[in-house]
């Protein structure tokens, strides 16, 4: 899809009432959400591999850990995943909205229990088919929760649609909350995600437009904080965060990706960054509290 088509599209949502927007929204993107679930269990799967991998360089034992999700999405695959294959003990997943619907639940029990060969053992007493070992905080500012007892905070794809002035509140939080050698892992993807579904973007086409420019493009439905590498690690080192690993990845020499940033003409508030700081993309990051 033309990114023009989707950004009229949320700016059209965007003018409706707060509560018929929403609405409207919440049904376009559980049409959108709840297709190809195999492939999202499969993508979701290599991303906490390298999770796996990460924790196991760093010679640290998933196996009977709490953990906190932030942002449940409209399934709980991540949780699943990290119960089944990684033997977490149970994950607290938390989201500003509440996406989860019985019927896609129930349909992704199934999936699950297939393709991994187990039980999901529902516990009758949630108002969603979980197991109890999953606990579902939606409709929920992290930043406002009551924190619960963890080991390990996690989020995939969640970071880079915060503010971040956020960013720093919920990493506040958790140093208040969590206790001391407690991990938070961020899988971040600060491209352009206009560019996912329109190859005519740059992943980093965004970074052309100055803050009030981009402010008029953008929505409540499609926010973007555009931060590059080294905003994300001021803030965390800002925070007193240990970093105990980091890795990201840049375009290829030479590839269609690297000519389209040379092609971009860049806004005055990127041109301090290098071009391997703008465009790191992957980002994946473990900070130790």
């Amino acid at each position: 899809m033309k990114h023009y088509i989707k950004t009229y599209i949320f700016k059209t949502l965007s003018i409706l009432p707060d509560s018929l927007g929403s609405r409207i929204y919440h049904q376009l993107q559980n049409v959108s959400e709840n297709k190809n679930i195999e492939g999202k269990l499969r993508s979701t799967e290599n991303t906490l591999n390298i999770l796996g991998s990460i924790f196991s360089s760093l010679k640290i034992d998933l196996q009977n850990k709490s953990a906190i999700e932030i942002g449940s999405g409209w399934l709980p695959i991540s949780p699943y995943i990290l119960i089944h294959k990684y033997k977490l003990k149970e994950v607290h997943t938390f989201d500003i909205n509440e996406h989860y619907q019985t019927k896609n639940l129930l349909n992704f029990n199934s999936l699950f229990s297939k393709t991994y060969n187990c039980t999901i053992a529902v516990n009758n007493n949630n108002q969603y088919p979980l197991p109890e070992n999953v606990h579902y905080f939606p409709s929920q500012n992290i930043i406002d929760a009551e924190i619960p007892k963890a080991d390990v905070v996690f989020s995939r794809f969640v970071l880079e649609h915060v503010t971040p002035e956020d960013i720093i509140k919920i990493h506040e939080k958790f140093k208040n909350s969590l206790s001391k050698g407690s991990y938070i892992v961020h899988f971040i993807s600060p491209s352009d995600h206009r560019a996912h579904s329109d190859k005519s973007l740059s992943l980093q086409d965004f970074l052309k437009y100055g803050s009030k420019e981009w402010d008029s493009i953008q929505t409540r439905f499609d926010y973007h904080n555009r931060l590059r590498l080294p905003q994300y690690l001021d803030i965390f080192n800002s925070l007193d965060l240990e970093i105990a690993y980091i890795s990201h990845d840049n375009p290829k020499p030479n590839s269609p990706q690297e000519q389209k940033f040379r092609n971009l003409k860049l806004h005055e508030d990127f041109k301090k960054y290098s071009e391997k700081e703008l465009t790191a993309g992957s980002i994946n990051i473990v900070l130790k509290i």
